[in-house]
């Protein structure tokens, strides 16, 4: 019980405060003149993939176990997966169900479908080079991190110097730590910022003591929990951002938003664990990785034809529980 508890309540830690670093980093664009690019599709992106970056972080930096370092290995595949297949499917569910209620005609997402075309493409090049580094052991594999990073790099140049967004997709809620203020200071931006990042630090941290110890009481391997638990849990500010923004009627920045968080956890995260940890993989993470680039496939597909239904982009959320039934055979085998 005290361990579930743990779980919850440092689950919700993560959320709440990267409500609040999402908040004030859209700010922090704002104050630094970024343009709504960067504050929007960047930095938004960056603060809600923050949890299973964390994550991914102290288990494989502060792991004093194999079986804890296995859990960033894990978080750095599910991410993108859960990614690609549930925050796209209520996307399409949410659009879906409101097109009445927004005056739409029929549902077709309403996105610059050549843009994320492209943002796939990235994604795929990117994602299928990580894969097959963890099919292969050799000495200069953790060298190879850097390369990913430097992929982020260039995708996040590339959006600040030819990236749009609407007009009425560049307005900002009230900072948190200064709601009545029109224009609020930069020491309250900053400070909101930062104070959020510790708290995501520390339920971090017992976020993946948590997942260790309920790997071990489910008798499952330490990467599987943090592959099926971990990026459900931490992928939910996407999910839910997106859900907000489609009933609005902005599903373009639903899904850049989306789109922005898949780079940085085929990117960073993965980098992170490239150079702490062997990067192999076993069945379940060669699954995971096989349904992720259908799911890709597929989506880049759609956007590249130019028209886009909402009930073409539901069925991807079934590839999920293709792979979850996939780890419960596995584990019961």
């Amino acid at each position: 019980m005290l361990t579930t508890l743990l779980f919850l309540l440092s689950a919700g830690a993560i959320y709440a405060a990267c409500e609040y670093f999402v908040n004030s980093v859209e700010w922090l664009g704002r104050k630094l003149a970024l343009g709504a690019t960067a504050t929007g599709t960047v930095l938004a992106a960056f603060g809600t993939a923050l949890p299973e970056s964390a994550v991914t972080f102290v288990a494989v930096i502060f792991g004093r176990t194999p079986q804890a370092r296995d859990i960033g290995v894990g978080a750095a595949l599910g991410g993108p997966l859960v990614l690609a297949t549930i925050a796209y499917a209520v996307v399409g569910v949410a659009l879906w169900m409101n097109r009445r209620r927004l005056g739409r005609p029929d549902a077709q997402v309403r996105v610059d479908h050549r843009r994320l075309a492209r943002d796939q493409s990235w994604f795929l090049a990117i994602f299928v080079a990580k894969c097959a580094l963890g099919l292969f052991a050799f000495a200069l594999k953790p060298w190879l991190g850097v390369l990913f990073l430097a992929a982020y790099a260039a995708y996040v140049w590339r959006e600040i110097r030819h990236g749009d967004t609407a007009p009425e997709e560049e307005a900002l809620e009230p900072l948190k730590f200064q709601p009545r203020a029109i224009d609020p200071s930069m020491a309250r931006v900053l400070l909101q910022a930062t104070l959020a990042l510790l708290v995501i630090a520390v339920a971090s941290r017992v976020f993946v003591a948590q997942l260790d110890v309920i790997g071990l009481a489910l008798h499952l391997p330490a990467h599987l929990v943090a592959l099926l638990l971990s990026p459900v849990a931490t992928e939910l500010p996407e999910t839910v951002n997106a859900l907000i923004w489609v009933r609005q009627g902005k599903e373009r920045l639903a899904l850049a938003n989306i789109s922005g968080a898949m780079m940085i956890q085929a990117t960073v995260p993965s980098a992170l664990a490239i150079f702490a940890t062997p990067w192999l993989f076993d069945a379940p993470l060669i699954v995971a990785g096989a349904i992720t680039t259908m799911a890709i496939i597929y989506l880049w597909w759609l956007f590249r034809r130019g028209c886009v239904d909402a009930r073409r982009i539901m069925p991807v959320g079934l590839l999920y529980g293709v792979f979850a039934a996939f780890v419960c055979w596995h584990a019961v085998g």
